[in-house]
């Protein structure tokens, strides 16, 4: 405990540089959770995926620690170079102590402006930057991350939902179809959900529908 409280106390510039990364490093470990779920691709992965449960109709299979996971691990994924670029332009020369803490923030935006906004609807943003009377910004650089942040989950949101739309539509067809055939034969006190659940379940076995899932949503990146 001493040796902590004369790390902050003492002056030195060596102390000092110490005490600023420890700083970053605790502001940036507070901050994962928000920077994870609202400027990375991981809203988009984690809702579709959660379609595809709700679609089947398996209740809690996939395990939702599952279905995080495998969010998790595919952001890394796609987020890679995004990542990769801050931590050659920002990060790394910050603790090499070749710029100051406010330029490697500056510069550690650029990436993630640059990858939420070829994923943000122009409407969503020019709600947000036509609320808060914003200058139109000429570049990407130029725009705030306090209209860019909230224009990007709306935009997130909006696509996984259509996403989602498109994988309900072969499921409630199943769905359709067991529930006309088991009133054509009188049988309407059983519930259609669980005759055509192992039909649904069987139909996206066959056509691989996991690795269909994961494909489109890395090419939508």
């Amino acid at each position: 405990m001493n040796d902590v409280m004369e790390l902050f106390n003492n002056g030195s510039p060596e102390t000092v540089s110490t005490s600023v990364r420890l700083l970053l490093l605790l502001t940036v470990l507070s901050l994962a959770p928000s920077i994870l779920i609202l400027m990375t691709c991981f809203t988009r992965i984690v809702i579709v995926l959660s379609f595809v449960r709700t679609a089947l109709a398996t209740q809690q299979m996939p395990p939702n620690q599952v279905l995080i996971g495998l969010s998790l691990f595919l952001t890394f994924f796609i987020m890679a170079p995004t990542l990769q670029e801050v931590n050659d332009n920002a990060l790394t020369p910050l603790f090499n102590e070749e710029i100051t803490l406010e330029e490697a923030s500056d510069r550690a935006t650029v990436p993630f402006k640059e990858f939420m906004s070829k994923h943000t609807r122009q409407k969503d943003l020019e709600l947000f930057l036509s609320y808060s009377k914003s200058d139109t910004p000429e570049s990407v650089q130029d725009i705030p991350l306090t209209s860019l942040v909230p224009a990007f989950a709306l935009s997130e949101i909006k696509t996984a939902f259509q996403i989602g739309f498109m994988i309900f539509i072969p499921f409630l067809v199943i769905d359709m179809v067991v529930a006309s055939v088991l009133m054509s034969m009188g049988m309407m006190m059983l519930p259609p959900v669980m005759i055509s659940l192992p039909f649904k379940i069987l139909l996206f076995v066959l056509v691989d529908g996991w690795y269909l899932v994961i494909k489109s949503l890395l090419q939508s990146f």
